[in-house]
């Protein structure tokens, strides 16, 4: 599956063909820089590593220099291995938003943005407890009982409790590409992307 890597610029709505006003996400996407490619004989397995976003050289270890080096390029911050990628790329080749037609449609994976320790309300949507008669103290938005006290006397494993929330590897799927601006490198999908402005998206053809 081949694609590319980009970042996420921000939000913006525009008019479909039927007169509706949509939500859309602007990504920047490319050109990549091919920095690696892995065959069967080498490597055990066909690949090719792009990578993308300018890196300063004093942020970058040696053997990243080095790497980035053989392929001609400056110091990257992302890299990206796509397999069964179309077309014969060498080194030092650029992939650009060429791969990708208007009106087709693209998978997107980024990182969620955190949301540090939340309650269950927050993280998996509970209604609390909603009367506050009888007593009740402060139990409005209380995850409640947990488990039985004598059998099993434990919690058992995947219940839904308070906890970090966020900063996980999301995919979005099926995601329609509504505009794309090679000149400028800007694609405008509709829907929501994953993350949070300026943070690096793989793109999926």
């Amino acid at each position: 599956m081949s694609g590319l890597i980009g970042k996420k610029i921000g939000m913006t709505s525009l008019y479909d063909g039927q007169g509706n006003l949509v939500g859309c996400t602007v990504l920047e996407a490319g050109p990549n820089v091919v920095t690696q490619v892995k065959t069967v004989e080498k490597d055990g397995y066909a690949a090719v590593q792009l990578a993308y976003g300018e890196r300063k050289e004093k942020n970058t270890p040696a053997a990243a220099i080095g790497h980035f080096k053989k392929a001609n390029t400056t110091p990257k911050a992302k890299s990206f291995e796509f397999k069964e990628f179309g077309g014969e790329l060498k080194l030092g080749d650029q992939v650009d938003l060429g791969i990708f037609e208007e009106g087709s449609w693209v998978a997107v994976t980024g990182t969620s943005k955190g949301k540090g320790f939340q309650g269950v309300v927050k993280r998996h949507g509970f209604s609390g407890v909603g009367e506050s008669t009888h007593g009740q103290h402060d139990r409005s938005r209380a995850p409640g009982s947990v488990g039985a006290s004598s059998y099993p006397s434990r919690v058992f494993k995947g219940q839904r409790m308070a906890g970090r929330m966020g900063g996980e590897r999301v995919s979005i799927e099926n995601l329609r590409i509504v505009k794309l601006d090679k000149e400028k490198n800007l694609m405008v999908v509709e829907g929501s992307v994953p993350g949070p402005k300026g943070g690096y998206v793989i793109l999926w053809k």
